[in-house]
């Protein structure tokens, strides 16, 4: 095990502050968990070389891209090439590590980019500068050159998993609520794009309102309401494609707020008849379907475990809006939410250790994590509405909606480290609401 394979984000974590701290050049690079802001890891990546006529801009552009999903995370810093004392000329070329030192740069990323007619490939190293050795083995990705912004996150996700010990999720991909017009008149249609907010595809018009998408866990496939009959039902989609077909059509009925089981072979959602709300599981190829609830309260907002054995779900059952969990077949459900205040929009973590949630106490409203038995809880945003969590493949990200107060109020996309580090707004161009987070592409 090399040096930087420490436990870099096993501090994110611990219910409590903590920071990385490298010793002197000489030794061993470790985490000290102490308190208050973690020290980004300062890395460097020149631009990739070009090896063949015409790559020199795309070269360019993935060095770029990779450096932007790193120094995003919050846990590195790029020292920026005008400090740098070496230029890569060869991929493959002897690193002179004295150089590095000298600029104080502790992880160097190294690549070279070829590119024939529209076939592209991609090359890489990282390695430790103190220790002057390379970190694993060189990789290469291949593809066309239309995908070079996947490659690059591609790469990024390798170095970060290097250097971390941690999985990544740069090669990810978001669908969610695309909002435009005033706040009294707003238009909602489906989108998708990457995690950084990049390669927009919009997946359906601004006919009907839709809320809700959720990704399938392989990411072909997504479940959302929509009100394209006048009343909230649920559709599948494929996202390829962009077809769609209502999953639940029952006459009298209303469903909403779908969620894929681990397997992606049934759905969870809430059903509401004859004045009640409960959840149900249907069968996507049969359509067959199983109540799991039955209480004269609102049963809703339900989400797997990573293993399917349980779910999580809001009720106000208790008479104010709380979390249970329950068997995945239905059965007696356990609360977990005892603070104070109101509990919804729970998701379990990729992990399995966590549970996201949104929270609303004293007229402000939160995201936050707790364990799967309601302990621990911990507030990692506080704002007029925050709202929505989903999860980063890799169970250390969560992105959110945040709406700011007003007629002219306006709902956005955030993220925020599982610390309640590095709290940011996501790129986009207009409004968004409802993210879910896909798995690793």
């Amino acid at each position: 095990m090399t040096r930087f394979f420490v436990s870099l984000l096993l501090g994110l974590l611990i219910l409590g502050p903590v920071a990385p701290v490298a010793e002197a050049q000489n030794g061993p690079l470790r985490i000290e968990i102490t308190e208050g802001v973690i020290e980004p890891l300062p890395y460097a990546v020149p631009d990739f070389v070009a090896e063949t006529p015409g790559s020199n801009q795309i070269s360019k552009d993935i060095s770029r891209v990779i450096a932007e999903d790193l120094s995003g995370t919050g846990l590195f810093r790029e020292i920026p090439a005008k400090a740098h004392i070496s230029t890569i000329t060869h991929f493959g070329s002897p690193v002179q590590f004295a150089d590095w030192k000298a600029i104080n740069a502790q992880a160097l990323i190294t690549g070279g980019v070829s590119v024939s007619g529209n076939q592209l490939e991609v090359k890489f190293r990282v390695w430790d500068v103190f220790a002057g050795q390379e970190l694993g083995n060189g990789l290469r990705f291949k593809g066309t050159t239309d995908g070079w912004r996947r490659m690059a996150h591609k790469v990024a996700d390798a170095v970060y998993s290097r250097i971390t010990g941690e999985g990544g999720y740069f090669d990810s991909r978001v669908v969610f609520v695309s909002e435009t017009g005033p706040k009294n008149d707003r238009k909602k249609r489906l989108a998708v794009m990457d995690y950084d907010g990049a390669n927009l595809q919009y997946l359906t018009d601004s006919s009907a309102i839709v809320l809700a998408p959720r990704f399938s866990p392989k990411g072909d496939r997504v479940l959302y309401t929509s009100y394209e009959t006048g009343f909230p039902q649920v559709y599948v989609m494929d996202v390829g494609s962009v077809r769609q077909k209502v999953l639940s059509n029952d006459s009298g009925t209303m469903s909403f707020a779908p969620r894929f089981s681990p397997d992606g072979k049934s759905v969870v959602m809430s059903v509401t008849e004859g004045g009640n709300t409960d959840l149900y599981k249907m069968d996507i190829a049969s359509g067959k379907r199983q109540r799991l609830t039955n209480s004269p309260s609102i049963e809703t907002a339900p989400s797997y475990s990573p293993d399917g054995s349980k779910i999580v779900f809001e009720s106000d059952r208790s008479g104010t809006q709380q979390l249970y969990v329950m068997s995945a077949n239905g059965g007696e459900a356990t609360r977990i939410s005892f603070g104070q205040g109101r509990y919804g929009t729970p998701v379990w973590s990729p992990r399995g250790d966590l549970i996201a949630f949104t929270k609303q106490n004293k007229g402000r409203f939160h995201i936050g994590v707790m364990r799967t038995d309601g302990s621990e809880e911990r507030l990692l945003t506080a704002s007029f509405l925050d709202e929505g969590p989903t999860w980063a493949p890799n169970g250390r990200v969560i992105m959110f909606t945040r709406e700011t107060r007003g007629a002219g109020g306006v709902a956005a996309l955030y993220s925020v480290d599982v610390s309640g580090r590095n709290l940011k707004p996501v790129k986009l161009n207009g409004g968004g609401s409802d993210p879910s987070w896909s798995p690793l592409q």
